[in-house]
């Protein structure tokens, strides 16, 4: 979709033991609508006691051949879908999220589906995938909810803009991705007053929204043909994105930065929607992080 992303493939990763549908779709239709080919990836976790000049246990090939199934299967699906589409697959030892994120580095987008793990297993579980990608990943990541969500025509992408450079990537990329698939955007830029103040909420909110105006003025240039509507809306960043993005094609938010561990990387309001979300989230990188 960028000039640095140019002929990269579209990355999806495949679960052996819970397919996820309505994500391989989502994959294989993103690489269509950006001429690039799809890349099937799976993670087998090693095998912990591996002797070197030892055959691999059994448990290990069984992992490996339940992938190949996975892989096949998922391959089989694009196919019948989009006949003309370029596919490989790729297996390798690792857990998900490490196979992943190493991917990434060769990526355009990596599309995964969500198991939706409670917050818990999302930060300690090695099966978890979302948390850590998104967190990490060098490129932007759109997870999707098993469940198909409802979109509304005309269809359009939301993007939440806070003034920081990780959502000034993020409205860059929703404009990009609005452009290609002949959609509209709408940047929602979503403030929380505090308890003790300030008084004049009203000249807080025509602050914010020049800060908007601007923002999406100086982007949206690059992209006349993209229908642009904004609004400044009060309440919880998290719980305002999610109503606005009931029936968008997806929400896209920005990612916080490169330091600290996997949370503070993947920032509140992004890890908040991955639970949240009804529509698929997609998290993109800041300038300095991809």
């Amino acid at each position: 979709m960028t000039a640095a992303g140019e002929g990269l493939p579209v990355v999806f990763g495949v679960d052996a033991v819970k397919r996820t549908e309505a994500a391989v779709d989502r994959a294989a239709d993103e690489a269509a609508r950006r001429g690039v080919p799809l890349q099937l990836v799976h993670a087998v976790t090693p095998a912990f006691h591996h002797v070197p000049g030892v055959e691999e246990t059994a448990h290990h090939k069984a992992l490996r051949a339940l992938g190949d199934e996975a892989l096949d299967e998922a391959r089989l699906r694009v196919h019948e879908r989009l006949p003309d589409l370029g596919v490989t697959t790729f297996i390798a030892d690792g857990t998900p999220a490490q196979v992943l994120v190493r991917q990434s580095r060769h990526a355009q987008l990596v599309v995964l589906g969500s198991r939706r793990l409670g917050r818990s297993a999302e930060m300690l579980s090695a099966a978890s995938t979302a948390y850590p990608v998104s967190a990490n990943a060098a490129c932007p990541v759109a997870v999707v909810p098993e469940t198909g969500s409802v979109v509304e025509e005309p269809a359009y992408l939301v993007v939440g803009v806070d003034g920081s450079r990780a959502a000034d990537a993020a409205l860059d990329y929703a404009l990009e991705a609005a452009a290609v698939r002949g959609i509209s955007v709408r940047p929602v830029w979503v403030w929380q007053p505090p308890l003790l103040g300030p008084r004049d909420e009203r000249a807080e909110t025509e602050k914010r929204e020049a800060l908007l105006d601007e923002a999406v003025a100086s982007r949206s240039a690059l992209h006349p043909d993209v229908p642009v509507t904004h609004a400044v809306l009060r309440g919880h960043p998290v719980e305002v994105l999610a109503e606005a993005s009931a029936y968008a094609v997806a929400v896209v938010v920005g990612r916080r930065g490169r330091e600290g561990f996997t949370g503070m990387r993947l920032g509140s309001v992004p890890h908040g929607l991955l639970h949240r979300a009804v529509c698929p989230v997609i998290t993109v990188p800041g300038p300095a992080q991809g």
